[in-house]
């Protein structure tokens, strides 16, 4: 097979298998498939692909438990094969989110040594993070 045969097998499977994967239970050969609004959302200095009734966990937000926030720094919304992407953010896109819970992320250790010289600091941190629920997608 030549480069432009593979090319175009490879982007035939990739185009398939994103339109009609995971649809349905009998794998999306029933040709349904729905169209799902999306955005990627910035928070903490992260970026998030988000979409109705994701739950994810952020950098910690400072709000309480079952409190409702507005992201407004929306980098791009996708509906179906329309995408808008923002000049950095799209005017009028916000996404809705829903705070669940605010907790810990796992202890990461930082062992630091040096042999032959009886030097060893063990330090460690626990980053905060806020679980949260994306209640809409507003384009």
């Amino acid at each position: 097979m030549d480069c432009d045969a593979v090319a175009k097998k490879w982007i035939f499977r990739n185009v398939f298998l994103a339109k009609w994967s995971g649809v349905g239970n009998d794998r999306g050969f029933n040709r349904k498939f729905r169209i799902m609004g999306y955005a990627v959302i910035q928070t903490g200095g992260k970026q998030y692909r988000v979409k109705d009734g994701d739950v994810l966990e952020v950098e910690k937000l400072d709000l309480e438990a079952g409190a409702k926030t507005v992201f407004n720094e929306v980098l791009l919304v996708g509906e179906g094969d329309s995408v808008k992407i923002g000049t950095p953010y799209v005017a009028g896109a916000s996404v809705e989110v829903e705070v669940l819970e605010q907790t810990k992320a796992d202890k990461v250790v930082a062992f630091k040594f040096k042999r032959r010289k009886g030097y060893h600091r063990t330090v460690g941190h626990r980053q905060k993070l806020t679980r949260i629920r994306v209640v809409s997608v507003a384009a």
